[in-house]
């Protein structure tokens, strides 16, 4: 084989191997997401005081969800939404680092004794394919997904594998990897770029692991060993970037949940530093390994040195994470206007006090209100500009949406079985409707969503008139929706009255313009397609209107049914 074509080989191996290895790793961590979710979730808010604890708790899901930055996204999630305190999280973050060990420990499995887990990858395809399509219920769906990204994982690794065997063959590759594990700063960086590329430190220390088992650091596996490690530290840095990213427009708290673990993990390369420098770590990861330094067994040390660094970083750092608390307080101070910005909480111990726990709903649903109208005013915006950043985000906000009416629905559902008053009685289903219209509109705002992407693909234009109309009834919806918040926030009856004035405007304006789109179709002013579109956008608007007006009508009624029957769309 000829050089050319073994380097073609190789990468095309580890590019498609390492494909496999994230895409797996995506299906896995979202199928068990939605097989556990809701208990993850209600495990991390229920998230007590004691430090030990809140480690545990975010040591366990991330070695569940095979990663260390969902965990850490959903915790600044949570700080954002103040469903944890900072403390809280900062203590969760530490307990990731130890989680995402669990990934190395899987990548070794494959080379200790006679297991050879790779073995069994495709038929955990095969079923995991099965289940997912055949499945009759949600549960036995996502366990195939489970089953069928654990199946694509291994496979890529197996991919990956075989790419990196020609490296043990090349001396100048040995050499260059070796030359660079004596300077640790140098694969430290290293393992932080990578790492940072491909936001994923678990597929970073892959790779090394992989590498380091096809001879690419060598055949004397102390040195193959001392070289690796740095690259390992590395990763942990290079994770702390997806956090950071996270948190770039969330509050306060979640920007200095991000910066805990940011300092957390550099602090503690800082603190290995010396000892990988000397070459001590090593060695004592030799002394505590059951597996003596070998071609099989180097992916499991490995795994160890990752193991044996993030446990005695997290006991060096969880008793002071009161200090560290205080150094990010201190390095991301608070600013005018965050409190004001503070989301309100559903309080489960406000629930004995009926009409303390109806006014948190009701606060709720406000916020719930000022997200569906984001959502819409985000896909309309990406459909007449054919931006799909907006679009995309239209999709993650009505994910909020969703979380919305379960939390508020659950909460509402659970205050109901509650010693409860005449008054509080009749507004709760009313309340209930309520969140469910704004959950409608979520629905519709994805609704434009999927209609931009046809207009997108298929590269339809509107006309200026058509643009000029697209205005007018964003106009008017904005205005209906600014009317509707107006009347939650003060049970103003008059801003539901100027809401309906709205809504009868966006009925009169459905029937104009689809009277100006017939007009325009018979001129060739627009194509057949584009006119699809921009009715189906129309009509969208024009359900969001009816959903809006449930709500004006419910407030008209202080917030009992009064007689008129809600429009369903």
């Amino acid at each position: 084989m000829t050089s050319g074509s073994m380097l073609k080989e190789m990468l095309f191996g580890t590019v498609g191997g390492l494909g496999l290895f994230l895409f797996g790793m995506g299906l896995m961590s979202d199928g068990l997401k939605k097989v556990a979710g809701q208990k993850l979730r209600k495990v991390l808010e229920s998230m007590t005081k004691k430090p030990l604890i809140a480690f545990l708790v975010g040591a366990g899901v991330t070695a569940l969800v095979q990663s260390s930055s969902a965990t850490t996204v959903m915790v600044i999630g949570f700080v954002n939404a103040a469903l944890l305190t900072l403390k809280q999280a900062i203590c969760v973050v530490i307990g990731t680092n130890v989680g995402t060990t669990a990934t190395a420990w899987l990548v070794s499995i494959s080379g200790i004794g006679a297991l050879k887990i790779t073995t069994y990858a495709l038929p955990a395809v095969g079923v995991g394919f099965l289940l997912d399509v055949l499945g009759k219920t949600r549960r036995t769906k996502s366990i195939g997904q489970i089953l069928l990204g654990f199946g694509i994982l291994f496979v890529g690794i197996g991919f990956m594998k075989a790419g990196f065997d020609p490296l043990k063959d090349s001396p100048k590759v040995q050499e260059l990897f070796v030359a660079l594990g004596t300077r640790p700063l140098l694969a430290i960086l290293a393992g932080a770029v990578i790492t940072t590329l491909l936001q994923s430190s678990s597929a970073a220390i892959t790779i090394v692991q992989l590498l380091a088992m096809g001879g690419a650091f060598g055949s004397d596996w102390q040195t193959v060993l001392n070289v690796s490690v740095p690259f390992v530290l590395g990763s942990n840095i290079g994770t702390t970037i997806t956090a950071q990213l996270a948190a770039l427009r969330a509050n306060r708290n979640a920007k200095r949940t991000a910066w805990a673990h940011t300092i957390f993990n550099v602090l503690g390369a800082g603190i290995a530093y010396p000892f990988i420098y000397v070459g001590w770590f090593g060695i004592l990861v030799n002394v505590i390994s059951p597996w003596k330094l070998g071609p099989g067994t180097i992916a499991a040390n490995i795994a160890i040195a990752h193991t044996l660094f993030n446990v005695t970083n997290s006991g060096i750092f969880l008793p002071m994470a009161g200090l560290l608390e205080k150094i990010v307080v201190r390095l991301v101070p608070e600013r005018p206007g965050d409190l004001a910005s503070s989301p309100v909480i559903l309080e489960e111990h406000l629930l004995d006090t009926p009409v303390l726990a109806l006014e948190q709903a009701r606060r709720e649903i406000i916020r719930m209100a000022k997200t569906a109208k984001t959502a819409l005013e985000q896909s309309i915006n990406g459909i007449v500009n054919d931006d799909r950043r907006k679009l995309e985000s239209t999709r993650q906000i009505e994910d909020f949406i969703d979380e919305f009416q379960l939390e508020i629905t659950s909460y509402l559902s659970a205050l109901s079985r509650r010693h409860l008053s005449d008054e509080v009685s009749n507004e709760l289903p009313v309340l209930l409707h309520t969140v469910n219209d704004l959950e409608r509109i979520g629905d519709h705002a994805v609704n434009i969503v999927e209609i931009s992407e046809r207009k997108i693909e298929k590269k339809l234009l509107f006309s200026d008139s058509a643009l000029a109309e697209i205005d007018q009834l964003k106009s008017e919806i904005e205005q209906m929706f600014e009317y509707i918040i107006e009347a939650l926030e003060n049970s103003d009856i008059k801003a539901s009255k100027s809401a309906l004035v709205n809504e009868n405007n966006i009925n009169k304006m459905q029937m104009e313009f689809r009277g100006s789109h017939v007009q325009r179709m018979s001129e060739s002013v627009c194509s057949l397609e584009a006119g699809l579109v921009f009715i189906d956008l129309v009509d969208n608007v024009e359900k969001i209107g009816d959903h809006l007006t449930n709500i004006a009508q419910a407030v008209i009624g202080g917030l009992h049914w009064i007689g008129i029957k809600p429009k369903v769309t």
